[in-house]
């Protein structure tokens, strides 16, 4: 089975950063949603009039395309033989057993071996984080931060997961990671 990587975490987490630094390593292709779908989401944005991707007005039409566009793509690399790290939040197959054997399950029908990672950051961090590389899709999470943190964004997955501290420089994280894979690939 080929490995099927899905880092998720909050924004600002590093997940970006670390599924390059891991695909690299793997050989694997490297899946970031918000590369994939970025820019199709952008212009539904612009027409809705939101660009934060946790805004019911934009979340509520792409959502479920977004997270299709990632898996079938997933899907499609791991029928060829290649493995994949997909990056995403995976907001609602972390934290719903169900949404998860879904993914699971398609992804192993694929040839795939899931592993789900959690980066996991305290308050602090996360908040520093988003106000430090200011984007424009966090301005409503930096507006009002404690009903942004209630939201549950800093829970750990309740499914079978392995989780990192994201706070690590990136190398300990990829280098950590790689450890735990070696045996599935």
């Amino acid at each position: 089975m080929l490995l099927a990587v899905l880092i998720s975490g909050p924004a600002a987490s590093g997940k970006s950063t670390l599924g390059a630094a891991l695909a690299a390593r793997l050989g694997a292709a490297l899946l970031d949603q918000d590369v994939l779908t970025g820019p199709l989401t952008s212009v539904v944005g612009a027409l809705v009039g939101s660009d934060d991707l946790d805004d019911p007005v934009l979340a509520g039409p792409t959502r479920a395309a977004r997270y299709e566009a990632l898996l079938a793509t997933a899907v499609d690399n791991l029928q060829i033989g290649r493995p994949v790290v997909a990056v995403a939040p995976f907001t609602a197959e972390r934290s719903d057993p169900a949404a998860w054997a879904a993914v699971r399950d398609r992804l192993v029908a694929a040839g795939g071996s899931p592993v789900l990672v959690w980066l996991r950051l305290d308050p602090d961090e996360l908040l520093r984080r988003l106000r430090s590389r200011g984007a424009a899709r966090d301005r409503a999470k930096l507006a009002d931060p404690t009903a942004f943190l209630a939201t549950g964004v800093l829970t750990a997955p309740r499914t079978e997961h392995l989780e990192l501290d994201a706070s690590w420089p990136v190398e300990r994280l990829a280098t950590t990671l790689q450890r735990f894979l070696a045996p599935r690939s």
